[in-house]
């Protein structure tokens, strides 16, 4: 099986990635992580990607295609895989198909802006063990400590809202249009994304096996 998850940020893509990852027993692929793990490596292309993030630049499709053509000869890719957030633009869509092959569905976590700013605002996270909270939803037992492991929390510096703002308009001008190209192939499914997590993972599983 092989499907893409589609989302804005916040969607909860990532959540529903690693629970679909378990539930099927295959891959979960984030191009975000691929070039984190290049970079942490200091391969030639880690080097390369660290270079033009430096410089500010924008990684390139080339690029992100050479590491996930890489990435799904690894052995845990044998019974299939989900990209979760690529492709994040048209051209990457058209190219995609020459690098793995049909897809079988195409996954789009759908979310109002304004829950996605409340989502995102309100996240802090654990720089010691990596949990994360919520400050309505998922609260610490006490404010502002981890409770796994008593540190400090802290909110991403791009978790205030005009940042969150401006990747929400970035995400709409630029990945909405691949929400179209897979509608006309029929391969798009939506789900909305607002409700409990284990109700849209369940959506989502009943989504892949009609």
């Amino acid at each position: 099986m092989k499907f893409v998850l589609i989302g804005c940020p916040g969607a909860g893509k990532g959540t529903q990635a690693k629970k679909l990852s378990k539930h099927y027993d295959i891959a979960h692929i984030s191009t975000g992580d691929l070039l984190r793990d290049q970079i942490a490596r200091k391969t030639e292309l880690g080097v390369e990607i660290s270079k033009i993030m430096e410089e500010g630049g924008l990684v390139s499709d080339e690029i992100v295609a050479r590491m996930l053509k890489g990435r799904i000869q690894e052995a845990d890719c044998k019974n299939g895989y989900i990209l979760d957030g690529y492709p994040r633009n048209v051209p990457q869509a058209q190219g995609l198909e020459d690098i793995v092959g049909k897809l079988d569905k195409v996954i789009c976590i759908d979310v109002e802006d304004s829950k996605i700013i409340d989502r995102m605002t309100g996240r802090r996270g654990c720089p010691k063990c990596g949990s994360m909270y919520h400050v309505r939803y998922n609260p610490p037992k006490i404010e502002g400590v981890c409770d796994n492991c008593g540190e400090k929390l802290i909110q991403r510096k791009d978790d205030n809202e005009e940042t969150v703002k401006n990747r929400l308009d970035v995400y709409h001008k630029t990945t909405a249009p691949v929400i179209d190209f897979y509608k006309e192939k029929g391969l798009l499914a939506t789900i909305v994304g607002s409700g409990e997590i284990e109700d849209i993972f369940s959506d989502i599983v009943k989504a892949l096996e009609e």
